[in-house]
């Protein structure tokens, strides 16, 4: 099964948060109260996404954590590579951990990088300014064919 991260999830939960706030700056506590989460992986995760240049923290009294870009700017792809590193489905994939014992005779080894360039070219297009957007109802489209007897043809 292919699943972010708590820590992921929370992010985007966390940087969503402050999207909404606009240009007001948060603290880790007014986050972990806004997104319902536990305070101290609040306090992990905000660390991770400054360090990987998505928030900007402000100590002090009136200190907090803001977004360094807009939200149209920030995607999912890189929320998911500050917190959990490159997107990789396999050790075998480029960004993977490389130490696969198959690789040398494995059959499929050299699929697993377009499949994991495509699924991160899919989620570098969705940015978090998409996610703030109301979710369109879903559209089902079941197709069918409806057979009927025509008289005097061969399967009347």
């Amino acid at each position: 099964m292919i699943r972010i991260s708590k820590e992921t999830d929370y992010g985007i939960v966390l940087l969503s948060c402050l999207a909404q706030a606009a240009d007001a700056s948060l603290s880790a506590s007014a986050l972990a109260e806004r997104g319902r989460l536990p305070l101290p992986t609040v306090s992990k995760v905000l660390k991770l996404l400054a360090r990987g240049g998505l928030l900007v923290s402000q100590r002090g009294a009136r200190g907090g954590y803001a977004l360094a870009r807009p939200p149209r700017e920030i995607t999912v792809a890189e929320i998911i590579a500050v917190i959990d590193g490159p997107i990789a489905l396999t050790d075998c994939s480029p960004g993977g951990h490389g130490d696969c014992g198959y690789q040398g005779h494995c059959q499929v080894s050299g699929h697993w990088g377009p499949i994991s360039r495509a699924i991160s070219t899919a989620l570098e297009g969705v940015t978090l300014a998409d996610l703030l957007r109301p979710q369109a109802p879903a559209v089902v489209t079941v197709p069918f064919v409806i057979h009927h007897a025509v008289p005097g043809s061969p399967s009347a």
